[in-house]
């Protein structure tokens, strides 16, 4: 068995229990790339669309092939991929405020000396990351997908890490 990007045999070690486990060797022009992106919105709830901050860290990488994963590195912010469209962006706000309401803030019990619980269960719903496959140095979305940074306590700095592996 060999291993599609770079064409080389996989290597099988036996283990305990007659276990085999699987080590990919990776190729020397195998690559790994780091980023943060920082965002800080001016309202308590914000949908951003980072595609665009994405594809250019992508680009900086150099890598062709491969993963990117981009995750939200603060506990009440997502990372999600869905369409850039204003009506979604308004029922996804609605349907989370119906799961998760910012108000009354004494109806969560982490609301003692904070009041952002609803943040954090929004956050749950609509993920922390995403991984995307990289394919001849582009993103390889399906129709009309784009990746989104929603924020759900925001009006302070927070960061997105984007990794890429590949070659």
């Amino acid at each position: 068995m060999r291993d599609p990007i770079s064409s080389q045999p996989y290597k099988y070690d036996q283990k305990k229990e007659n276990r085999f486990v699987k080590h990919l060797i990776i190729p020397a022009d195998m690559k790994s790339f780091r980023k943060e992106l920082w965002f800080e919105t001016s309202t308590r709830r914000a949908f951003l669309n980072i595609t665009n901050q994405v594809e250019k860290c992508l680009s900086e990488s150099g890598i062709k092939e491969g993963l990117v994963l981009v995750n939200a590195m603060h506990i009440s912010a997502s990372v999600f991929i869905n369409d850039d469209e204003s009506g979604l962006h308004h029922d996804f706000e609605v349907w989370l405020e119906k799961l998760a309401p910012e108000k009354p803030y004494s109806q969560y019990q982490h609301n003692g000396f904070e009041d952002n619980a609803d943040a954090h269960i929004k956050r749950t719903l609509m993920g922390r990351e995403v991984v995307v496959a990289v394919t001849n140095g582009h993103l390889d979305f399906g129709p009309w997908e784009q990746i989104f940074y929603g924020e759900f306590d925001g009006k302070r700095r927070k960061r997105v890490l984007v990794k890429i592996i590949g070659a």
